[in-house]
């Protein structure tokens, strides 16, 4: 913000920003000041001063979500639901309004709050059982194992989960796709749709995004967008009023085009074009839209570490008896650390061009890894298929355990067993090593603060030379890549 202001004044200053543009800004904000009062009493005398129910607006909000819900298929005219009628309700979404409102709603991820965070909400499922009944409406994970006899019509709430800035980035090498990094999501549908009944999916979303597999498994399909608080707006549109007719129409457009593809580019042609959104009355079907499987988008993003000398910020460094020191980029020296009764050897040679990897010959229990103190954001490295990579050459095969562990912080990480990595036909011979980011971040590893992408820890005898080492998108899913239970 210092920046931005110091800059609008330097812009200001040499004619970039004209006066007269700034004066109109200020303009309208004291005009809406004006009309609501505030400089008629102090703020602390307003009659709505200390009363947190004066900020709820529950109408206007319920209101708000009715009309943007758009509508993208209705094939066989499923909605609105009648009075009556018995729905399966799933999906991990149908049940949670931490899921209706995302990132920076309470905490900055909205990720850790739950449905008592909200006191003045409801979720999907509480405005379906409010309009059908509590009886008409049963609640479940998934539609398996639930006889399709007791209900008539099954409705799904499914979509992103919450996010804010960089947990919710997509990085260019990943796809469109949201069964790419929701999985779950394409699961529920799948056992939805062999039921035989019809399938109502209530899609929750930021944005628009990838999502043919899903519609071809739905009977309707509703962008919800992120309704906030009020889930009870989503239900007024989708459920009849006491005559069967519809009691709210569908009134949203798209305001941006929905993606045809996977990876899609400015001059693809969009699934549902800019303004699309069907209302109760139309009856041309979508139908069964193409599937595209591209796993990735283009180059795979990468984020590099150490290649013939550190990629900062990121250092390598040797730790030994508790004491730490940077290995440097000295090419010419061999370092023997610590110098009194050393654990470590690092010498400079070469794996796939001339001084380009560094030989680590551990004499004692030591660590050799790369750290950045300022910590990388790494969760959408690993929602995009990422891999930590390293091209590495074994010149003495460990007799000893080799931890390979990725650092969060204190007392935060996680660690895998690559001694059969080391071992055997490894030596002498050079390999490309491909550790899932996605293993660490199952084992409990924090990977939205992640210090230490890369870390050997190991005893003597072992000897290995390493170079190349870097965070890699959308690398995870080949045969020579590490499996998490090693």
């Amino acid at each position: 913000m210092e920046v931005l202001i110091a800059n609008t004044i330097a812009q200001v200053k040499s004619g970039e920003i004209p006066q007269a543009r700034i004066d109109d800004a200020v303009t309208r904000i004291l005009r809406v000041k004006l009309r609501a009062r505030l400089w008629e009493h102090k703020p602390s005398a307003s009659q709505f001063a200390g009363k947190p129910e004066s900020l709820v607006h529950r109408d206007l909000a319920r209101r708000a979500v009715r009309e943007s819900l758009v509508l993208l298929k209705n094939d066989g005219a499923p909605l609105p639901l009648k009075k009556g009628q018995r729905v399966l309700l799933v999906g991990k979404s149908a049940d949670s309004i931490s899921h209706q409102t995302g990132g920076w709603s309470l905490t900055w991820q909205g990720t850790d709050n739950t449905n008592a965070d909200f006191p003045n909400a409801d979720s999907i499922a509480a405005g379906l059982r409010e309009q059908l009944g509590e009886a008409n409406v049963i609640l479940r994970d998934s539609a398996e194992g639930v006889d399709p006899a007791s209900y008539d019509v099954v409705g799904a709430a499914i979509g992103e989960t919450p996010y804010a800035e960089t947990n919710g980035d997509i990085v260019p090498s990943d796809t469109m796709a949201h069964s790419r990094r929701h999985p779950e999501d394409l699961a529920v549908l799948k056992a939805a749709a062999v039921t035989g009944k019809p399938v109502v999916t209530v899609f929750l979303s930021g944005r628009a995004l990838y999502a043919n597999d899903l519609l071809n498994l739905s009977s309707s399909f509703v962008a919800a967008w992120l309704p906030g608080t009020e889930g009870k707006g989503i239900t007024d549109v989708l459920v009849a009023g006491a005559d069967g007719k519809p009691a709210h129409d569908f009134r949203g457009k798209l305001t941006f085009p929905w993606p045809a593809v996977a990876c899609p580019n400015a001059d693809s042609t969009p699934q549902f074009a800019l303004d699309s959104g069907l209302r109760y009355g139309d009856t041309k079907p979508v139908g069964t839209l193409p599937e595209d499987a591209t796993a990735s988008c283009g180059e795979a993003t990468a984020l590099g570490i150490f290649k013939q000398s550190d990629i900062a910020p990121f250092t390598l460094q040797m730790e030994a008896g508790g004491a730490t020191q940077a290995v440097g980029n000295d090419m010419n020296a061999t370092q023997r650390w610590p110098q009194a009764k050393p654990a470590l050897q690092v010498a400079t040679v070469q794996v796939n061009t001339q001084q380009d990897a560094k030989e680590v010959t551990w004499l004692a229990p030591a660590r050799f890894f790369a750290r950045n103190p300022s910590k990388n954001n790494l969760a959408a490295m690993a929602t995009a298929r990422g891999v930590v990579q390293f091209d590495v050459v074994v010149k003495q095969a460990p007799a000893k355990p080799v931890q390979f562990t990725l650092g969060c912080g204190a007392a935060c990480g996680a660690s895998l067993d690559l001694t059969a990595t080391f071992s055997g036909d490894a030596v002498g011979r050079k390999q490309t090593v491909k550790v899932p980011l996605a293993c660490f971040g199952k084992l409990g590893a924090d990977l939205t603060g992640v210090d230490t992408p890369f870390s050997i820890t190991a005893d003597a005898p072992f000897a290995a030379a390493f170079t190349d080492i870097r965070v890699v998108a959308g690398a995870a899913d080949g045969a020579d890549v590490v499996k998490c239970a090693q």
